[in-house]
């Protein structure tokens, strides 16, 4: 029972929390179905929209990837089960990965999870118990009415466009019936104050869209926030002990999801600049696994309550990655003697060995604190191995250059990764790892700054 003003507060950063993926989430569909993400057009529920090309910085998208082209579908089962065709890729990589609204993903198809066959499926609604039709390929089970599909299909540069558009073409999506479809999201009640906006947002679709029973009685402890309420907006009369208490536990929250977002103490990492590479920063669905996913022990946080500091984490540095067995995204924010990284210097990231991948891997660069895509006259935003041109040395071995000038030397500027002024933080991603990926045997080598005569 919360019984002192400190409890009250602590309980508001608890909620903040535990709420943030779902607010950012469905932040994130309202966001697409008006406006779309970068070349991504907006679409209305049950349609796919395919960008044309691959991401760039008008994407303000964080952590989007700039190594496949992306089609997004925002699903409303509200009015009953959907089919989707998923066409023959001929072996080339894809992924549709099948997200909740809680930033849960809970079903994968693609070459990885069920191979690159043309195929269709059914996705039902919570507690469907409808006939099958004949034919299909399997039926995803989604724990939530509205689903976020985020397609990936491979793409090695321009020239391969428009292999991949004729692919998007044939993803399709149809209605197993006829019931009516919602056509938004449920509306926060709009005079709530701005301060309390993200509670009021948390309250409304908390409602709506309700998690796991497991994850149910743990928002059942939110009661004294106002968070259980239906019906008109608690927050319009609030007193001010209340909203002291909920701005002061969003602040608090904020903070604690943006220190664990940042790399681990000098002392707890074994060696300055080591890579953060967390295969298992996605584990935190605990409860709903359908087609594709790996429901083991060791794809799950055995801790229920600390995955959810886990999971804001990820929804803040990554919203909508993948599980770390169809891809492991490395970051670090600092140089191999700990220094961060900055446009203001050179840098080398060298690798002896190839990263061990199924599929392929690259490095992306992205500006610090919003992990944006960085704008740079060479429209280079990642690189890799299937980035053309790649120097590599007589042993084998790779150089990347991370800098903000184009390097003079012809070589080391065609394994240039650009550099933005300030702060900056690159990814390694690693699609369809191996196992020394996940188990961590692999270390990826740590990022050296170029010393000049200027320092």
């Amino acid at each position: 029972m919360v019984e002192t003003p400190e409890e009250l507060v602590e309980l508001a950063a608890d909620a903040y929390v535990y709420g943030y993926p779902l607010v950012f989430d469905l932040s994130m569909v309202d966001a697409f179905l008006r406006k779309g993400f970068g070349a991504l057009p907006p679409a209305p529920f049950n349609r796919f929209a395919h960008s044309g090309e691959l991401a760039e910085p008008d994407a303000h998208f964080v952590s989007v990837n700039n190594d496949t082209v992306y089609s997004i579908a925002q699903l409303d089962l509200s009015g009953g089960p959907l089919t989707l065709h998923v066409p023959e890729t001929g072996g080339a990589y894809y992924v549709l990965q099948f997200v909740d609204v809680w930033s849960n993903n809970f079903a994968y198809l693609g070459r990885r999870a069920t191979g690159t066959g043309e195929g269709d499926w059914l996705i039902a609604p919570p507690g469907w118990s409808g006939t099958v039709p004949d034919g299909l390929s399997g039926v995803i089970d989604a724990p939530t009415s509205i689903v976020t599909v985020v397609g990936r299909n491979a793409c090695d540069g321009p020239d391969d466009l428009p292999r991949v558009q004729a692919l998007q073409r044939q993803f399709a999506l149809s209605h197993l019936d006829s019931a009516p479809h919602r056509t938004g999201l449920p509306a926060p009640d709009g005079g709530v104050p701005e301060a309390l906006g993200f509670f009021e947002r948390l309250r409304v679709w908390m409602a709506d869209f309700p998690p796991s029973a497991e994850d149910q009685a743990y928002q059942d402890r939110f009661q004294p926030l106002g968070l259980l309420e239906e019906g008109p907006s608690p927050y319009l009369p609030a007193g001010p002990d209340l909203v002291q208490a909920l701005t002061q536990g969003m602040k608090r929250g904020k903070a604690r999801v943006e220190a664990a977002t940042r790399p681990a103490p000098e002392a707890d990492r074994a060696a300055p600049g080591a890579w953060d590479a967390n295969p298992h920063l996605f584990d935190y669905n605990l409860d709903h696994l359908s087609v594709g996913t790996i429901d083991s022990p060791e794809w799950k946080i055995p801790d229920r309550e600390a995955s959810y500091l886990v999971r804001a984490v990820a929804a803040r540095t990554g919203l909508w990655g993948n599980h770390g067995y169809e891809a492991v995204y490395a970051q670090t924010f600092q140089d191999s003697a700990g220094r961060q990284l900055n446009g203001a210097h050179s840098y080398v990231l060298r690798f002896d060995e190839r990263p061990p991948v199924t599929s392929f891997w690259s490095v992306t660069m992205y500006d610090v604190p919003d992990y944006y895509l960085v704008e740079n006259p060479a429209g280079r935003y990642s690189i890799g191995d299937r980035t053309p041109g790649l120097v590599y040395a007589a042993d084998g071995s790779l150089t990347l250059h991370l800098s903000k000038d184009r390097p003079a030397d012809p070589d080391a500027a065609a394994n240039w990764l650009p550099a933005p002024d300030g702060d900056f933080r690159p990814m390694l991603r690693l699609y369809t790892p191996e196992q020394a990926v996940l188990d961590g045997s692999y270390v990826i080598p740590v990022i050296e700054r170029v010393e000049t005569d200027g320092g």
